[in-house]
């Protein structure tokens, strides 16, 4: 029972972990990894600051929530 519920609770959180990756703004990408961008960078301010740490906060719970899920199962 325990199980169902923490798959459910698991699963819920990668439809939102996948949403909020989605809503984020996107940026230069890997491209500036190898030179290809001279911008500065910038600070995340209003909404992309709150998706970044929802992001953080979401997938932390995430990887936990599936640790525990396998030291119960």
């Amino acid at each position: 029972m325990l199980n169902n519920i923490l798959q459910i609770i698991q699963l819920v959180l990668a439809v939102l972990l996948i949403i909020v990756i989605l809503l984020q703004q996107k940026g230069s990408g890997m491209g500036a990894a190898f030179g290809g961008s001279g911008t500065v960078f910038t600070t995340r301010r209003g909404i992309d600051k709150v998706l970044y740490n929802l992001t953080i906060v979401i997938s932390v719970a995430f990887f936990l929530l599936a640790i525990v899920n396998l030291v119960i199962a």
